[in-house]
């Protein structure tokens, strides 16, 4: 059985069989996939799909034959462009957009993991009948833009900003097993919770992890060999004391005040 890297570039994975357009060092096969996948049925055991899929001109079609080249029980990683990320919404090259609500689309037997974040219910314009494959979600995981990587953001922060406003998330990555027989709950559970092949790239795209020492807040203080001064009073104005001096002599005097006016 063969490990597959859909669309490796220049970085294929060591030991996957490497297709791409392109012809770049190490890959194997220089092939648009548009044209579909020209391997045999059911001889796939694992694919990575990194950053590539959201270039496809037809997605359900390419994810059809990834559908027919693997084997029962196979797991399907894809890194793609987060949907809500105006960078990646304004890109014209990119013909699909990828979020928390797609791995609903790609089985009409949805299982939600145990564990990680949630890929909420769709009640309106979720006709699953003309689905051809049955992908089931493993793991999700976001990666956050760069403003939302910073220790001051717990994990449930972060999800109710992406909720609420766009940019947060920047790209978003899935696990999925191929199903074509019987699984059951406790298969499915198990296979969750395995470690599985990432992209080279995702270790550089986690959130940082918090702090194991938080930062004390404590009052400025001074040096020790500072001295506290009492400020200065501001100085009193001398104009009013000025025309106090001079008004009475003025009144006082009518001659001068004469004078002053001749």
């Amino acid at each position: 059985m063969m490990k597959l890297d859909l669309g490796c570039g220049a970085s294929k994975h060591p030991d996957f069989y490497g297709i791409d357009r392109r012809p770049l060092d190490g890959v194997d096969l220089v092939w648009d996939v548009n044209n579909g996948i020209p391997l045999p049925d059911n001889s796939i055991e694992w694919v990575l799909a990194s950053r590539s899929l959201p270039y496809v001109q037809d997605l359900h079609a390419v994810l059809k034959e990834i559908y027919r080249i693997s084997i029962h029980k196979s797991v399907v990683c894809i890194l793609a462009p987060y949907a809500h990320s105006f960078r990646n919404a304004t890109n014209p090259l990119l013909r699909h957009r990828f979020d928390e609500h797609t791995p609903r689309y790609l089985t009409k037997h949805f299982y939600q993991p145990p564990h990680g974040p949630e890929s909420p219910e769709i009640k309106f314009y979720n006709d699953l009948e003309e689905i051809p494959f049955d992908f089931r979600l493993l793991r999700m995981e976001y990666f956050y833009n760069e403003t939302f990587r910073s220790p001051m953001y717990e994990s449930e922060e972060l999800e109710e900003l992406q909720r609420l406003q766009a940019n947060v998330v920047d790209e978003i990555m899935y696990h999925f097993v191929v199903v074509k027989e019987h699984i059951s709950a406790s298969e499915l559970d198990q296979l969750s919770r395995q470690s599985q092949m990432e992209p080279f790239c995702v270790n550089a795209l986690r959130k940082l992890e918090p702090s194991a020492d938080p930062i004390e807040k404590a009052e400025p203080r001074l040096p020790e060999e500072t001295v506290a001064v009492p400020p200065i009073p501001p100085k009193r104005s001398l104009a009013r004391r000025h025309l106090h001096k001079k008004a009475p002599r003025f009144l006082s005097n009518p001659r001068k005040r004469s004078r002053y006016y001749r």
